[in-house]
């Protein structure tokens, strides 16, 4: 699957396989011309990937093969244990969470998973967690501080579900407090926005010692149609919008809203899962190394004022 921005890309490609095609069935050999084409469509892809618009960069984010939180434990994790269940309400399919095993540490890994079909997609709720989600990752996250594991969480949603129901059984409460418990956990914790990162759906499970946004990945207060339709009465703008709300891993790196950029293989990560698995990984160890080395207490104090920093406020 090829984006609207990726179409030049794809002429060549299918040029490519063309000429391998007729190349084999004709018993020719191809290789010098092979080899100009591939080295005209790596150049193409730098090109075109080092100059992402705000928009195009939510639209790889949304890719329909790009990998999921389970898609990042199964590759990246072993003996994942899935727990479930808030102990109020139901198990919140749209948030999954366990124990996990990552180059013999002991971690839990929490995150939003969406689906790959329609059935997957209604189960998943499209990755839009409920009050339940939250409060399922929050006693996960205090069972982590119980037996001193780290937290790994990995974000990917478009929001909490904004549902009548949702809002009955207190999705605001329930994410923020999360949002309190977190600036005080003892333990070190690790989020990784991988995909969409959107308003206080992704933020009920950010708050964390170090915060990282995968390359093309979003973090913003609100999705670009949704900005759209409240400024403009339309979703003709959300190109603009993506522009203006700076949502962007740069933009959030510059104004110092995240701790740091996860590359991505060219193309994306869904051009190379296995790629961005080994990338992912190697960041989690040595953020974990990091921390495990400081006094829980400093980890506390530096959380909480790297949090307070942000923004600014006139009194004036």
């Amino acid at each position: 699957m090829y984006l609207d921005f990726e179409k030049p890309i794809a002429e060549l490609e299918s040029k490519l396989i063309e000429i391998k095609t007729g190349a084999e069935e004709n018993n020719v050999d191809v290789t010098k011309e092979v080899k100009s084409l591939e080295a005209k469509i790596n150049k193409l892809k730098k090109e075109i990937y080092s100059n992402l618009t705000g928009w195009q960069r939510v639209q790889l984010s949304r890719h329909p093969d790009r990998p999921y939180t389970l898609d990042y434990v199964e590759n990246i994790f072993t003996d994942f244990i899935e727990l479930h269940g808030d102990r109020t309400i139901k198990d919140d399919k749209a948030m999954i969470g366990g124990f996990a095993q990552i180059e013999g540490n002991t971690v839990m890994v929490i995150g939003h998973q969406k689906g790959r079909n329609t059935k997957q997609r209604q189960i998943r709720n499209f990755g839009m967690a409920n009050p339940e989600g939250y409060r399922k990752a929050l006693r996960l996250m205090k069972m982590a501080e119980k037996f001193n594991k780290p937290i790994i969480t990995l974000i990917d949603t478009p929001g909490a579900f904004p549902g009548l129901e949702a809002e009955e059984r207190g999705q605001g409460e329930a994410i923020a407090k999360n949002l309190r418990e977190m600036f005080s956990l003892t333990v070190p914790v690790i989020c990784i926005i991988i995909g969409e990162g959107a308003s206080g759906g992704a933020l009920g499970i950010a708050i964390g010692d170090r915060v990282l946004m995968l390359e093309n990945t979003w973090y913003s207060v609100i999705s670009p149609e949704s900005c759209s339709s409240i400024l403009w009465r339309s979703w003709d703008y959300k190109e603009r919008a993506a522009e203006a709300l700076k949502l962007t891993a740069i933009d959030m790196l510059n104004a110092k809203l995240i701790d740091g950029i996860v590359q991505e293989p060219l193309g994306g990560a869904h051009a190379d899962p296995e790629g961005t698995y080994v990338t992912v990984k190697q960041t989690i160890l040595d953020a974990l190394a990091e921390l495990k080395a400081m006094d829980p207490k400093e980890r506390i104090i530096e959380r909480i004022e790297k949090f307070s920093k942000m923004g600014v406020v006139n009194t004036r």
